[in-house]
């Protein structure tokens, strides 16, 4: 069994984070800038380049689309994506709600 440090617990959280501030947006879309702002009220400072690498992640993992735009990206929550923000998935490198 192997122990996850303090930052992947951060990366895993921080993942959420972006799921939930997606799911209680009207369509849930948001761009990069706003998820930042969100992040940092949520107590995560990171900078803009960090939170567009964990959209690009999270699109892998088929949990939003992205639509790059220039300096900023619009990320859309996905069914599946919609599913892991409300605990009702389990995906690998994102927290579950509550926990």
């Amino acid at each position: 069994m192997s122990t996850k440090t303090f930052e992947e617990r951060l990366t895993e959280d921080r993942r959420l984070v972006i799921l939930r501030v997606l799911n209680e947006q009207i369509e849930y879309r948001a761009n990069s800038s706003v998820i930042t702002v969100a992040l940092n009220h949520f107590g995560h400072s990171i900078s803009r380049d960090q939170v567009k690498t964990e959209l690009h992640w999270l699109a892998e993992q088929r949990l939003l689309t992205i639509d790059d735009i220039g300096p900023v990206i619009v990320a859309t929550l996905g069914e599946r994506g919609q599913d892991v923000a409300r605990g009702r998935a389990i995906v690998p490198g994102v927290s579950r709600p509550g926990s």
